[in-house]
């Protein structure tokens, strides 16, 4: 990670034009070494019919992070990053307010990456528990 803080935030944040994330309103809002930090409101377009944040917009959030997060590890101009598996333990319901995910590196290998996100509340209480696994490919010429 050469580059600073800011500046990758930017790059992160603006490459979620038109897709999924934009859709969701999820915002990255730190960066380290090896961690990535979004956070999603919770609002009726995230909720499931009982008025609770979805499990399926959970994943959406982690598997969004845990991916950005693998892009600042690798060259992206000879690579690029693929989700192959997600688990996730939903823990606690949230109806509203924001959830914040960090995405912290566990293996960062050649051409593998495993990631643990922690879904929280506002509180910082635990709402979902999730693993991450990409692959590193390399991108055809």
């Amino acid at each position: 990670m050469n580059m600073d803080r800011t500046k990758m935030l930017a790059i992160a944040n603006k490459i979620t034009k038109n897709t999924l994330m934009e859709t969701l309103e999820i915002e990255y809002i730190d960066v380290g070494e090896d961690f990535l930090v979004a956070t999603m409101p919770v609002t009726s377009k995230v909720h499931q019919p009982m008025g609770l944040l979805h499990g399926g917009a959970t994943v959406a959030l982690a598997e969004s992070v845990g991916s950005a997060a693998s892009h600042l590890l690798i060259d992206n101009e000879s690579y690029e990053v693929r989700g192959i598996e997600i688990t996730s333990n939903h823990i606690k319901s949230v109806s509203k307010g924001k959830v914040i995910a960090t995405a912290s590196v566990l293996h960062k290998g050649k051409t593998t990456h495993l990631w643990k996100i922690e879904v929280r509340d506002e509180q910082e209480n635990l709402v979902s528990f999730c693993k991450l696994t990409n692959i590193v490919l390399p991108k055809k010429k």
